[in-house]
């Protein structure tokens, strides 16, 4: 006997369908604000002249990463690099995309660790969910983000959110979890409220792993440049996608080596801002 085909795939264009036509509105206004938010940001780092930048960036290396002179040489070699490649305005596109996605990824992402560590609930209803995002295929995520936003780069910031999402979950639900309890049981035996307890007790002690959920949210929102490239996202990504669709090895390459660039110097960044 022929089973009968559950239809999945049907339902989930049925409430894509529902929730364009009952909040489309709101959709408009997340679009119309985060639109701005990339391009403002994008501007602002384009105010500054390359040299500036670079020099600002390799003083801010030198004194993050405790006076290593390594990490401020680097930086600058790297920026000077891409200056020097002319792709100065397509790596701040980038790393404007890269820094809105990471930063609105975070906003929802650490409030839902926490949540998450402090009720069993939520924890295992976002389990699942988590699992979900993180193995479901980065383009699938491109065809909800395209009919909600159309083409550009926030549909392309949409969906680097939700790849993003997970390992700073994750991350900051282990290392709330992971606080010793003798220190709650002393914030607990000195009065502490639930706020005060989590403020100055949790957060600072699970800081490290929060953080490491930070430096992956980052590197996950950079990773996804290239196909979000596909749906309009602008900035290196759409120039290797451009590469491979001219069998271009030249462009690609510089491109990419941009991308590695970037990545180098956010995540070099983000770990000497951890606490050891």
């Amino acid at each position: 006997m022929e089973l009968t085909r559950i239809p999945v795939g049907e339902g989930v264009e049925v409430l894509v369908t529902w929730i364009e036509a009952n909040f489309g509105f709101l959709l408009d206004v997340f679009s119309d604000v985060t639109d701005y938010m990339i391009s403002g940001l994008n501007d602002g780092l384009l105010m500054f002249p390359p040299i500036l930048f670079t020099l600002i960036i390799a003083v801010a290396a030198y004194f993050i990463g405790n006076k290593d002179k390594r990490l401020a040489i680097g930086s600058a070699v790297g920026l000077l690099l891409l200056d020097n490649l002319g792709l100065w305005e397509l790596s701040m596109e980038t790393i404007a995309l890269v820094l809105s996605s990471a930063f609105l990824a975070l906003l929802i992402a650490i409030p839902l660790g926490i949540l998450s560590a402090k009720n069993e609930m939520i924890f295992h209803v976002l389990k699942p969910i988590l699992d979900l995002m993180q193995t479901m295929p980065s383009f699938v995520y491109l065809i909800p983000a395209v009919i909600f936003f159309g083409l550009g780069n926030v549909p392309g910031l949409v969906a680097t959110i939700v790849f993003a999402m997970p390992p700073a979950i994750r991350l900051t639900n282990l290392g709330i979890r992971q606080v010793p309890k003798e220190l709650t049981e002393v914030a607990d035996a000195f009065g502490s409220t639930p706020w005060q307890k989590l403020v100055k007790v949790e957060l600072p002690t699970a800081l490290p792993s929060i953080m490491a959920g930070v430096n992956q949210c980052i590197m996950l929102s950079l990773s996804m440049v290239v196909i979000a490239a596909m749906i309009g996202a602008r900035g290196l990504g759409y120039q290797v996608l451009i590469g491979i669709q001219r069998v271009d090895i030249g462009q690609g390459f510089e491109a990419g080596l941009g991308i590695v660039i970037i990545a180098i110097i956010l995540d070099r960044f983000t770990q000497h801002l951890t606490p050891k």
